[in-house]
């Protein structure tokens, strides 16, 4: 299993084609980060046996599935993932407050995005 993209030929040929989101529900989000991400698995298995285990009160499983379903939709497409961790490192590094704070408007903004990532897209 590999946490790379999928590549597919198609208009020039070396783009890679992110690999589609699953069902809605832990076990195909647990399934495709096992294929598409497997670096991720180990702490989606930790938190579900922290946050959820043997628990009789489902309460806590949306939050873990829009927390979980972000970080896959991020981490499935690695030029996304790539993009993210340089805008977090260059607002941490900026002198300017005003560049700090439109570089993690848009890491915001690109996460928002990733949490609304349906299945199938």
């Amino acid at each position: 299993m590999t946490a790379q993209p999928v590549h597919r030929g198609g208009p020039g040929g070396d783009k890679p084609q992110v690999p589609l989101m699953p069902e809605h529900t832990p076990q195909a989000l647990r399934l495709a980060i096992q294929e598409h991400a497997p670096h991720l698995l180990p702490d989606f298995e930790s938190h579900w046996r922290r946050a959820i285990g043997d628990a009789f009160n489902l309460t806590p499983v949306p939050a873990f599935m829009r927390l979980w379903w972000t970080q896959y939709a991020i981490a499935r497409d690695p030029r996304l993932a790539a993009h993210l961790d340089d805008l977090q490192a260059r607002a941490a590094t900026s002198q300017d407050p005003q560049e700090s704070a439109a570089l993690l408007a848009e890491y915001s903004r690109l996460r928002r995005d990733a949490a609304t990532v349906k299945p199938g897209q």
